[in-house]
């Protein structure tokens, strides 16, 4: 028997996706792509050999961690910077919570805006070294102090229920445990289950996440292009009259809104659920002040990553809310033929 070929809610009349919309929810799913265990490497993303070379720095310096103070590891940083890289992944601290963490312990004020600012200069530039000139010559040094503070106390005895972020095994008894880490083969199963707590590559996931997105909203911009589709791509947190939140892409402008445009790559269940939220608040609003069966203007969903095909309720939202129009990076090529971008055709 010939199997039926997939139909998709963009090809068909919205009535029928109301009375079948179990089956479009399903089409969609079958079309959605994931490309989780690749992501993109970024213009800070740091070699591993680089990484290592920084971390033989601190472990020469310190005498193998015997001697983890300021006058030991202040110097190395500023000839070799990738070492507070180093330094801030054995402490486990995001660039904003170190920067907390030494306000609260020097007094000095250490911005989360002037830690992220180094951190990245140091990834972009992990072999220039470092100046100490104006706010660093205070900050600097006190970060690098209250990173030798904890890395020497360890993670202290904590109340019932609740974990100290310093109690990992290469921390939690302070000097001794980094000492003899740094000297012997770490468990493989140790490694495994912080990795386990941690995420593994979660800083640079969350790093690239706007590339991520890019890739997307790219082949949208090209389909736009070749189509001689006039179209207004939106920057983050932009103010568009009209939209409590600007839509990623207004066509012909935001001046005559006519089709908006959402688009979301996602592995993430939660932030699938915010975008259908988001996308069918767009729905209501094309409808407000319409008279029945029409809207101010078409609402295009463009999606991918396996975050959208967890929910099928979020998926309902967005096929009834868009009135179908759901496209995934397969069905991407028939966007305009079958949307309202038709009408804008030039080429």
């Amino acid at each position: 028997m010939k199997q039926a070929e997939t139909r998709f809610p963009f090809e068909v009349e919205f009535e029928e996706i109301r009375k079948n919309t179990d089956v479009f929810v399903d089409s969609i799913f079958l079309s959605l792509e994931s490309d989780f265990l690749s992501m993109p490497r970024g213009s800070g993303f740091i070699e591993y050999p680089v990484f290592e070379r920084g971390y033989e720095e601190l472990k020469q310096g310190t005498s193998s961690f015997s001697e983890i103070t300021v006058e030991r590891i202040l110097p190395i940083i500023l000839s070799e910077p990738i070492s507070f890289i180093v330094l801030r992944a054995i402490l486990g601290f995001s660039p904003s919570e170190w920067a907390y963490i030494t306000t609260q312990r020097t007094g000095i004020n250490i911005t989360q805006g002037f830690v992220r600012t180094l951190d990245r200069k140091i990834r972009m530039t992990p072999a220039v070294p470092l100046e100490i000139s104006g706010s660093t010559e205070k900050r600097l040094p006190a970060l690098v102090q209250t990173a030798c503070e904890l890395l020497n106390e360890g993670a202290p005895e904590v109340e019932k229920g609740k974990i100290h972020r310093l109690g990992k095994a290469d921390t939690k008894t302070g000097i001794i445990a980094i000492k003899s880490f740094s000297r012997m083969g770490v468990p493989y199963a140790m490694l495994l289950y912080e990795r386990f707590l941690g995420r593994p590559f979660a800083s640079h996931r969350d790093s690239v996440s706007d590339l991520v997105g890019d890739s997307l909203e790219s082949a949208i911009e090209d389909v736009l292009t070749k189509a001689g589709i006039s179209y207004r791509k939106t920057k983050r947190a932009e103010r568009i009259d009209g939209f409590d939140q600007a839509p990623d892409f207004i066509i012909p402008s935001e001046f005559n809104p006519q089709v908006i445009i959402e688009a979301k790559i996602t592995e993430d269940d939660g932030t699938a659920r915010d975008k259908a939220t988001r996308i069918q608040h767009l729905g209501e609003l094309s409808l407000e002040g319409q008279p029945e069966g029409q809207y101010k203007y078409e609402v295009i969903a463009c999606i991918g990553g396996r975050g959208f095909g967890v929910r099928r309720g979020d998926m309902e939202k967005m096929i009834l809310a868009t009135r179908g129009k759901v496209f995934t990076l397969k069905t991407l090529d028939r966007l305009v033929e079958c949307t309202r971008l038709n009408q804008f055709k030039s080429l």
